[in-house]
């Protein structure tokens, strides 16, 4: 099965095996939903491994979190499937389904004293109340990862938390879910980074229209997805452009269409211009090979970002 845990621990393992041989460093999220407690085991060996950065906290079940409107939640259903019936269904033995599952936060509780033995980071998910956020915070969860209403984010802000947001939020102005807006979170000052989401092609247009937003401009929105991830997640020798650090860059064009021109891996040129550099081809900038960036990175420094993640052309 494609979505096995079996078909997914062998793909983070060739990725781990392929570490030092790819153009990009590969960094391994897990998004673990609370209530499938079977997946524990799996989740146990891979942070044993070493092969886990990052572990985000889930509960998707209708009723609370980005599905709290239960209503809501079986309107969208019922308009994807055509059946309101089976909409809700689904809803029902979702919420029956939270029965039974053990001791969840029992479970939570040695994943979390895991995860900090083992320094990865903990992240909750859809945060909508602050009871939730102190539940959370209280596990060792450093980060709140898309929280669904104000008060949530503000309280996360409170404690010391983190905040991510969705980058196609930030563009779009609002959650297609009906939940807090990437740009209010911003604008309240109570954003640190933005995620892709699912849609990655998003996060270069939303930097370049949340710096409109506020008077630190593009400086700052760059940070979401620069220096603000790198610090989060513990990544010291990335993050700014600093003697010292990795020269993860990218170089992005804002007109006529916000694009990224050219990414560079601890200051190789891995991309550019539609091209990726071969495997292990990966070029140093110097003076020459300088003479052969996109004219827009050898006319300016303009838009030069430090990535936490090299090679993923998020940045501006």
């Amino acid at each position: 099965m494609l979505r096995s845990e079996d078909h997914t621990t062998e793909i983070i393992g060739t990725i781990a095996g392929l570490k030092d041989h790819l153009l990009v460093d590969h960094r391994i999220h897990a998004r673990f939903e609370v209530t499938f407690t079977p997946a524990l085991p799996t989740l146990r060996k891979l942070m044993d491994a070493g092969r886990l950065h990052l572990i985000s906290l889930m509960d998707h079940t209708p009723g609370q979190g980005q599905y709290r409107d239960v209503e809501l939640y079986i309107a969208r259903i019922a308009k994807e499937r055509g059946m309101s019936v089976a909409a809700s269904e689904v809803v029902g033995k979702r919420m029956a389904g939270r029965e039974g599952q053990g001791d969840v936060l029992n479970a939570l509780q040695d994943l979390s004293a895991r995860a900090q033995a083992a320094g990865i980071v903990l992240a909750s998910h859809d945060d909508d109340t602050l009871e939730k956020v102190e539940l959370v915070h209280g596990l060792g969860a450093a980060l709140s990862e898309f929280p669904v209403t104000l008060e949530a984010a503000q309280e996360a802000r409170r404690l010391g938390m983190h905040t991510a947001m969705g980058a196609p939020n930030a563009l779009r102005g609002e959650s297609y879910s009906g939940n807090l807006s990437a740009r209010q979170a911003y604008e309240a000052g109570l954003l640190d980074m933005l995620a892709s989401d699912y849609h990655p092609a998003s996060i270069l247009p939303a930097v370049l229209g949340l710096a409109e937003l506020r008077g630190n401009g593009l400086a700052a929105a760059a940070a979401l997805t620069s220096a603000n991830p790198a610090n989060a997640l513990g990544l010291t020798d990335r993050g700014a452009i600093e003697p010292g650090l990795l020269a993860d860059l990218v170089v992005a064009d804002r007109h006529p269409v916000p694009r990224v021109r050219a990414t560079f891996r601890a200051g190789r040129l891995i991309y550019g211009d539609g091209t990726l550099a071969p495997a292990g081809k990966a070029e140093r900038v110097g003076p020459v090979a300088a003479e052969r960036l996109p004219a827009a990175a050898r006319a300016s420094k303009q838009g030069w970002s430090s990535s936490p993640f090299p090679g993923n052309g998020e940045l501006l």
